[in-house]
């Protein structure tokens, strides 16, 4: 049974690849959505590695410091 639900997932998503292929420029979007994330894992990396300590050590002992729980 779980087979052919998985057999029609399977067709189903190589459909909506075929659409795709069928779009001029389509790979523009694909590229710009990869350089979205790479630039902003990049930004987030850096502030991270520069970021002071005492900041990550306040922002990661927040959920801890709730009086309300």
């Amino acid at each position: 049974m779980w087979q052919k639900e998985h057999k029609n997932i399977k067709t189903g998503f190589m459909k909506f690849i075929n659409y795709l292929t069928k779009i001029t420029g389509v790979d523009i979007y694909a590229m710009s959505s990869f350089l979205i994330f790479f630039t902003f894992f990049i930004i987030v990396a850096i502030w991270a590695l520069k970021a002071d300590k005492k900041l990550i050590n306040t922002l990661s002992n927040m959920p801890l410091d709730n009086p309300e729980n």
